[in-house]
């Protein structure tokens, strides 16, 4: 493709998703329909300049006010990350005289906003919680995640699947804490690979693979996954009950329900039963009452902890947002809390970077149910799961990761036995 024209398409998409009406890696992939004579390296490009201008918006539209032309095009000169001498090609003289003179500017000298590319109701309660910590957390937010692996225990094993991968020219790695971990530096094609469509791994990080080893779900036991979204965590219970027992995979969301359906195929699992509910206190939800053994509450939270993945999250959220998305956390989880019987655990979390829905909601929780729930030390959980170095993954007695320390999404999760 030529130049003019490539760059012609990047401004195109900036100026779709830039107005965050829609999240960007949805509008991606409607984008690359509609021009699917696209080559791989020309998608490579296109995403990577979108997502490097998501990363560092306040940055790039401060460098781009001194140019001239579409802003939509400036930023995409500014955000490009494909090769620099094919950019030049497309550019008038005048662009390439005003990004030689913008590429010169000493970015550490900026103003502190425009150094960590978040807004204000995001960067100072983070940096109240985390200190000196902020700086390497902004570094790692401005990088791209890795892509992990959860081996399904009920068909293979970790060290067949990363010797397969190998043979594959894949180099993975196991996960440093879960034990049913890989991770691959990249984004390699694993959608045609028969290790992927005969369901023996599926891509789930290693924070949310923590999850369900703390939910513990064991053989023959009621379990339910009161948020499901598209299951990922589903598949990872299943396979722990050994593919016995009674798993829900409750959700609001048909459509997420309906992306579950193919990875339910895949993995082999036959004990789990999708249902979409209208709210945490539907009917199907009452049923089930002092019934169940364990129950997972991944909350609907703001998903700041995914800004490797889906940077635009930290634009498109609000502090009102927050605030209503507070007061459906907590609501959520007095709802699954009585599902429970005697003796069964329940677990809350979120991948949120902020206190304002992690400990806040949990501590809430504590006080308001401190006569029927105890909360229970995450650590010794994690320990009691084969989950390598778990001391290091706790604040208290919380699971607390962090994308710079632990180079997973950022999670949070609270345990409480109802007494």
């Amino acid at each position: 493709m030529h130049p003019h024209s490539l760059l012609e398409l990047a401004t195109e998409l900036l100026r779709s998703v830039l107005k965050f009406d829609s999240p960007a890696d949805g509008l991606v992939s409607m984008f690359f329909r509609k021009h699917a004579k696209l080559g791989a390296r020309e998608r490579h490009t296109l995403a990577e300049t979108l997502y490097a201008l998501l990363r560092q918006r306040l940055l790039f539209q401060h460098l781009a006010q001194s140019g001239n032309g579409p802003l939509e095009r400036r930023l995409a000169i500014l955000a490009w990350q494909g090769n620099a001498g094919f950019l030049r090609g497309a550019l008038t003289p005048p662009e390439v005289a005003w990004l030689d003179e913008v590429s010169a500017i000493d970015r550490a000298s900026l103003p502190e906003k425009l150094r960590h590319n978040l807004p204000d109701w995001l960067a100072n309660p983070l940096k109240e919680s985390l200190g000196d910590q902020f700086w390497p957390l902004v570094e790692e937010l401005a990088r791209a995640a890795p892509l992990d692996l959860r081996v399904n225990s009920l068909k293979a094993k970790r060290e067949d699947v990363q010797r397969a991968l190998a043979e594959a020219g894949i180099e993975a790695r196991p996960t440093p804490h879960s034990p049913w971990g890989l991770r691959i530096d990249g984004k390699p094609a694993l959608s045609k690979l028969a290790l992927f469509t005969e369901g023996h791994v599926e891509v789930q990080d290693e924070g949310s693979q923590l999850l369900a080893l703390l939910t513990d779900a064991k053989r023959g036991e009621m379990v339910v996954d009161f948020c499901a979204g598209a299951g990922g965590k589903t598949l990872a219970l299943g396979a722990s009950m050994r593919n016995t027992g009674r798993l829900y995979a409750f959700d609001v969301s048909g459509h997420r329900l309906e992306n579950l359906k193919p990875r339910l195929a895949r993995s082999g699992l036959s004990n789990v039963h999708p249902a979409q509910i209208a709210h945490e206190r539907d009917d199907r939800v009452k049923r089930l009452a002092g019934k169940i053994d364990r129950v997972l509450v991944d909350a609907p939270c703001s998903g700041l902890g995914t800004l490797r993945r889906n940077p635009d999250l930290k634009w498109r959220q609000s502090p009102q947002a927050l605030a209503e998305l507070q007061v459906k956390q907590k609501a959520i989880l007095a709802s699954a809390a009585r599902l429970l019987k005697p003796g069964g655990r329940l677990v809350y979390a979120t991948c949120s970077l902020l206190a304002a829905e992690n400990e806040a909601v949990a501590e809430d929780f504590t006080v308001t149910e401190k006569d029927r729930f105890e909360p229970l030390p995450v650590a010794e959980l994690l320990q009691a799961a084969h989950v390598a170095e778990a001391e290091s993954l706790v604040a208290g007695p919380f699971l607390r990761l962090w994308p710079h320390r632990h180079h997973t999404d950022g999670f949070f999760a609270a345990v409480w036995q109802r007494r």
